[in-house]
């Protein structure tokens, strides 16, 4: 009951400001009433399906956003718009054994995660996304080749 209302209160703090970081989300949501973690933060970013979009074109800097619309938009809905996200910030897709890295725009990579989380592709075990870059771990050597073609087409 505290997740789903702490929740629907991350979703009306980032539709109200501009918020930038996890410690930005975590000041508001403490200013709100609610007790949080660093990692309950994170954990709600990534539940909730959060991604960073370019703040009002200002400074370059970037603000959480839903990923979709609050009223119950559908996954499919949301992956075309995660597909022209994932075309316009990749700038490179390179693999070595399982492992594939690709790099992005800055501030871009968490993003264009999202967009490899909701391929759901068996052959991906897991991604991680920094700043500008993303490690996505595929289960074999032999499914790297055919997993970054995927990615490489999905960027064109």
């Amino acid at each position: 009951m505290y997740r789903m209302s702490r929740q629907a209160k991350i979703l009306e703090l980032i539709e109200t400001y501009d918020i930038e970081t996890q410690d930005d989300l975590a000041l508001h949501l403490t200013q709100s009433g609610y007790s949080v973690t660093q990692a309950t933060v994170s954990r709600d970013i990534r539940e909730l399906g959060l991604i960073k979009v370019a703040a009002n074109g200002v400074n370059g800097t970037y603000k959480y956003a839903a990923l979709a619309p609050l009223n119950g938009g559908s996954e499919e809905k949301r992956t075309p718009r995660l597909s022209a996200l994932f075309k316009s910030s990749v700038v490179s897709v390179k693999y070595a054994e399982n492992i594939i890295v690709i790099k992005t725009v800055s501030g871009a990579a968490s993003s264009a995660a999202a967009l490899i989380d909701a391929l759901k592709e068996p052959l991906i075990l897991g991604s991680v996304a920094g700043d500008d870059t993303i490690f996505v771990v595929v289960r074999s050597k032999a499914a790297a080749g055919g997993v970054a073609d995927l990615f490489n087409s999905l960027s064109k």
